[in-house]
């Protein structure tokens, strides 16, 4: 179909790196949504509010990546509840009055690529790492009705301050101490959402069980040291592109109102990282 020229776009700083204009317009293309195109923008936090105020009509959405996401709450006329209880957005939508609702399509993302790996309720869940994503994973763990979520973090302030976000969730959180992180492998899920490297040393250290679902947030370098051993041990592995894809089908189908081609927004992803 032929539609008005309708815009979106990925906001972040740096942004140069974003697969994202590659997902989305892939999407375009394939719908047949002919008049609509998605760019990225450099944007730190100070300039988000005026940015977005100067947006016309003609924006449908935004995608945030760092160091957008909280201060995004900050610019939405409506926050969706997920996004609320994590105190984060990675999306904001336009309204027909011009408003924008913020939302968070990191957590139904998350749980749709660990639903393909396998992980069903009542399972038990480590989280390694305790910033923005740590706040995602305990939200899907949530709708995966974990049983129980541990949190191993190098700082454990930094643990202390889910503690609220657990409570609002309804997720019993289990703080961990990072020396002992590879005893927390042990869990039927390992969320791992540590910067590049954090990891590595634990790559030689976990006994992994087979049975096990390694989630790795990263996705460059691929396959981390970290998922590469838990991959030759046995266990599924779902990987931050994966989650990058999942989170990009959400924020399409929002922007645009129409069901996502998933099929050609993961060739083009492929074929991107294959470049």
């Amino acid at each position: 179909m032929t539609e008005s020229a309708r815009r979106a776009a990925v906001l972040g700083k740096p942004i140069g790196h974003s697969l994202s204009p590659v997902i989305h317009n892939a999407g375009y293309a394939a719908a047949g949504l002919t008049g609509w195109s998605y760019t990225a923008i450099e944007c730190a936090e100070a300039e988000l509010p005026n940015l977005v105020a100067g947006l016309g009509a003609e924006w449908a959405g935004l995608s945030l990546t760092m160091p957008l996401k909280e201060v995004a709450l900050a610019v939405a006329g409506e926050v969706s509840p997920v996004a609320a209880a994590v105190g984060a957005a990675n999306t904001l939508v336009r309204r027909p009055d011009g408003s924008w609702y913020a939302d968070n399509t990191d957590v139904p993302g998350m749980v749709t690529v660990l639903r393909a790996a396998g992980v069903s309720a009542g399972a038990t869940v480590t989280v390694l790492g305790a910033g923005g994503t740590a706040r995602a994973a305990l939200a899907a763990a949530a709708q995966l009705d974990a049983k129980r979520v541990t949190v191993v973090a190098r700082r454990p302030e930094a643990v202390d301050e889910l503690l609220p976000v657990a409570r609002t969730l309804g997720v019993a959180l289990v703080p961990g101490a990072w020396a002992g992180a590879a005893e927390h492998a042990s869990a039927d899920v390992v969320i791992s959402t540590v910067p590049k490297g954090v990891a590595d040393p634990l790559a030689g250290q976990v006994t992994w069980a087979p049975s096990t679902v390694l989630f790795d947030a990263l996705y460059d370098p691929w396959p981390t040291p970290l998922a590469a051993a838990a991959e030759a041990a046995g266990c599924r592995i779902v990987s931050g592109l994966d989650l990058l894809l999942a989170q990009a089908v959400g924020q399409f189908e929002q922007f645009t109102g129409v069901p996502a081609p998933v099929s050609a927004m993961r060739d083009a992803l492929r074929s991107a990282r294959t470049a």
